[in-house]
């Protein structure tokens, strides 16, 4: 007896379906950058502070990432990095990935992205690292 799959598997769909989903992460995406970009976080009062530094004056991987991304959709790249280099990294990343994503989507092939451990772990001790540093007297360079 033959038995139909209930779902279509992805290179049966139309193009404009597959797309769908990475059209709407990118939407929210550039919805997110209009906003910061509109809604200076160099301004006081837009934006809540951030916990960590509130509490313990530490600066966490994140701080400065508002302000990174001001920065971007203004097309100031080095005020973005000075305000938090592994951000604009991290914005560079989405959009490789974002775009790798398009076209394999375009082409109906699945997108598996699999990190081995040892990225995974190098990347999160780069992370740490940076956080550290900004955090010692002589890392006020990396201070947002």
């Amino acid at each position: 007896m033959h038995r139909v799959n209930a779902v279509s598997p992805p290179a049966s769909r139309g193009t404009a379906a597959r797309l769908a989903v990475p059209a709407g992460v990118l939407a929210a995406v550039v919805a997110a950058f209009a906003y910061v970009g509109a809604v200076d976080p160099n301004e006081p009062g837009h934006y809540p502070a951030c916990p960590l530094l509130r509490l313990t004056g530490l600066y966490c991987p994140g701080c400065g990432g508002l302000r990174s991304a001001h920065a971007v959709v203004h097309g100031d790249l080095l005020t973005a990095l000075q305000a938090n280099a592994p951000a604009v990294l991290g914005y560079a990343g989405f959009v490789v990935l974002w775009t790798v994503w398009v076209v394999h989507a375009a082409r109906g092939k699945p997108l598996r992205i699999d990190p081995g451990p040892v990225l995974l772990w190098s990347l999160g001790a780069l992370l740490l690292v940076f956080t550290v540093v900004r955090n010692l007297p002589f890392g006020g360079w990396l201070h947002p």
